[in-house]
């Protein structure tokens, strides 16, 4: 499961350079309209924030010193996928997007 946990973060982390440098560039080219973020919507930003999340919490399970077995890890990893989603519908609702 640390793959699929791995593999998860990684594209995550990914998306979320590609909203925050494509956002920068969109705007410092003139065309604000490009701009990755509202070109995704709320359900692209929640599935970023969620991928982010599932790798961050199935990670931190997976290597954490308590030694959880994989059932509990991935229980873990989809409650913090959770947790993400939500706070990527607070932050949004927050910056008036």
């Amino acid at each position: 499961m640390v793959k699929v946990y791995a593999i998860s973060l990684v594209v995550g982390i990914i998306g979320l350079l590609v909203v925050i440098m494509g956002g920068a560039f969109a705007e410092n080219v003139g065309h604000p309209e490009r701009d990755p973020s509202e070109l995704m919507g709320i359900r692209g930003k929640a599935a970023v924030g969620a991928l982010v999340g599932f790798g961050m919490g199935g990670m931190s399970a997976e290597f954490s010193p308590l030694d959880f077995t994989w059932p509990v890890s991935l229980l873990l990893a989809v409650i913090a996928a959770v947790l993400s989603v939500v706070w990527v519908r607070y932050a949004v609702t927050q910056a008036g997007s």
